[in-house]
């Protein structure tokens, strides 16, 4: 049998009609085993079609099933033979009642078989009313044995079912919150990468129409009073930017975008953006530079980014010093700055936490807080 048609089985069996159709065929069988066979009584006659009469009824009332089991078992009480309608019907009804868990399997295997029971001893009273041997139980014993043989085969379906189902379910579940795990991951991603420049940028603009008003002497008071209302703009939009990010940011298992994005060879463009707004920084690279992983590179930026982000925001007018050093297994960034250092910045921030995270991804490490000298000093430490 082929995998199409054992499934086409499967989805037939499960569907509605299976009951009807073949407790209708059961039925016509029946019918016509009894007119095939016309040695019967009408007691024989009703139970054998009874039990499989009541068959189609199964699946949507399953305690139906005990009137088939119970007529089965009159039939053949009032007989020495069981017809096959009627011994199929008996094990359908059966396999039903375990199929459904209508009562526990111990239950029904036990009252079946005491119906079993007294359907033998009826059989010795009226055919050996002076002998009770042993042997005579024998009918007892076959219905007992496939009483519990299709009880326990409805059971075992149950089961099974129900194990499917809570494999499904938990499979499910698995699957939903790796979606979440997935959506906190490229929420905390977007968070960090919309912190680390839109910050730098906005930080920038506040710098540049602040320091304006300092640097160009002939501004008129209109021009100055404009120049300062940009600043506030820009450090009011940081504030909101910074509570937005707070609701985006669910958890640090973010991991580095697959999009292009700025190398260590945009440092000289990131420092001289610096100093177009008044600070003073110098870079200092150290070892061969080396090509290395997306990750690292650009981790390494976002933190020289973040650094002087910090540096212009908490320690206007310090002398900032980047370096970079490239050893052997292991790339080291450092800032530091001659400003007031702490208690200025605040460690709890998106900017020091998303360094931190950034190195932590990458197996390394971060620390920021004061200099031997003074001042601010970050140091991170990224391996490969």
């Amino acid at each position: 049998m082929n995998k199409s048609l054992r499934q086409w089985l499967r989805a037939w069996v499960a569907s509605s009609a299976y009951p009807w159709v073949s407790g209708g065929a059961l039925t016509a069988f029946a019918a016509v085993e009894l007119v095939v066979v016309p040695r019967h009584s009408p007691v024989i006659a009703f139970g054998v079609l009874v039990s499989a009469a009541a068959l189609p009824w199964r699946r949507a009332h399953p305690a139906t099933a005990v009137l088939s089991v119970a007529a089965t078992l009159v039939s053949f009480a009032a007989g020495t033979d069981l017809y096959i309608a009627a011994t199929v019907s008996g094990l359908m009804g059966c396999y039903t009642l375990g199929r459904h868990r209508m009562a526990h399997p111990a239950i029904l295997v036990g009252g079946g078989s005491a119906l079993a029971l007294v359907v033998n001893l009826w059989h010795i009273a009226t055919w050996h009313p002076q002998a009770y041997r042993i042997d005579l139980f024998s009918e007892w014993f076959v219905l007992t044995v496939a009483i519990l043989a299709a009880v326990s085969m409805g059971d075992a379906v149950r089961a099974r079912e129900e194990t499917q189902r809570e494999r499904a379910n938990a499979q499910a579940r698995v699957i939903a919150m790796e979606r979440r795990q997935a959506a906190e991951s490229e929420r905390a991603a977007i968070a960090r990468e919309l912190h680390d420049v839109v910050s730098h940028s906005v930080s920038v603009i506040a710098v540049q129409a602040e320091s304006a008003t300092y640097t160009t002497l002939d501004l008129s008071p209109q021009a100055r009073e404009g120049f300062q209302q940009i600043a506030a703009s820009a450090r009011s939009s940081m504030a909101e930017l910074r509570r937005l990010l707070g609701v985006l940011r669910t958890g640090p298992d973010d991991k580095a975008g697959t999009a292009p994005q700025p190398t260590l060879d945009a440092l000289d463009e990131l420092i001289t953006q610096h100093r177009s707004v008044g600070g003073a920084v110098d870079l200092r690279v150290s070892g061969d530079r080396v090509e290395l992983p997306t990750s690292w590179e650009l981790s390494a930026y976002r933190i020289v980014q973040e650094g002087l982000t910090n540096v212009r925001r908490h320690a206007p007018g310090a002398h900032a010093v980047v370096e970079i050093d490239y050893a052997s297994d292991r790339l080291a960034v450092r800032i530091a700055d001659d400003g007031p250092g702490p208690p200025g910045v605040t460690h709890s921030g998106h900017g020091l936490v998303g360094m931190q995270e950034r190195a932590a991804l990458l197996g390394g490490k971060l620390t920021a807080g004061r200099g031997p000298q003074g001042g601010f000093l970050v140091e991170a430490e990224l391996p490969w």
